[in-house]
């Protein structure tokens, strides 16, 4: 479902003489549905830049990205906006939303997105919501005005709202307490059990454990250290 082949990435410094800086080369990986493989390294080894390629915020400058069918490293943007809203989730640590739009509407957006009917849309909206421990008191208002803590779950209820085939999380454990943390670990089994392939950062190691069958140290992709 998610497939790497060769890929690099360097970065150009316009404001220092178009100085090139690599920071990935020969990264190769691969991940089948119903499979959660974490990215693991030390603190600027790449693992988020590796997360950035595979979503396309970030173009490879060579080899392929393969998102099912699609190779992100070469799509057009209507493409990897189709990718983004109908087969890859990213479940970020920080929420971008418009501001003044209900949090309930923020969380069904992906569904409708993709064409689910407005109130079943907002009943699994309710539920993720419910899961997650966001009073109800607060689903009418922008999720813009909560603490940390309530947009990162907001998030997470967003992220996993449509049943995407494939997933990319970055640190959602991060700053829970236990109750939220457990619930986010269901999420991720509930999504691997239906057959998503998922890739995340988990600097949790328990959580790691937990959900993840397998671990990749992308410090293997740094440039002059790749095999």
């Amino acid at each position: 479902m998610i497939e790497l082949k060769n890929v690099s990435k360097s970065f150009t410094l316009h404001n220092q003489g178009s100085a090139v800086i690599p920071v990935m080369a020969a990264a190769s990986l691969k991940v089948a549905p119903g499979e959660c493989v974490a990215l693991t390294g030390a603190s600027g080894a790449g693992k988020s830049t590796l997360m950035r390629v595979i979503y396309g915020n970030y173009l490879a400058a060579s080899g392929q990205v393969w998102v099912g069918d699609l190779d992100v490293a070469r799509a057009e943007p209507r493409q990897i906006l189709a990718l983004r809203r109908e087969t890859l989730g990213y479940v970020s640590q920080f929420l971008r939303v418009v501001p003044r739009v209900p949090t309930l509407d923020v969380v069904a957006e992906p569904l409708l997105a993709v064409g689910c009917d407005r109130k079943d849309a907002l009943d699994k909206a309710t539920e993720l919501l419910t899961r997650l421990n966001i009073p109800e008191r607060l689903w009418d208002l922008s999720p813009t005005t909560f603490s940390g803590g309530e947009q990162q779950r907001v998030n997470i209820a967003r992220g996993f709202a449509y049943g995407y085939p494939a997933m990319l999380l970055d640190e959602p454990t991060a700053s829970l307490d236990q109750k939220n943390r457990e619930t986010v670990l269901s999420l991720i089994e509930e999504a691997k059990a239906r057959g998503a392939a998922i890739i995340g950062i988990f600097h949790d190691v328990e959580a790691r454990n937990q959900v993840c069958d397998r671990e990749i140290d992308v410090s293997g992709f740094t440039p002059g250290m790749a095999a």
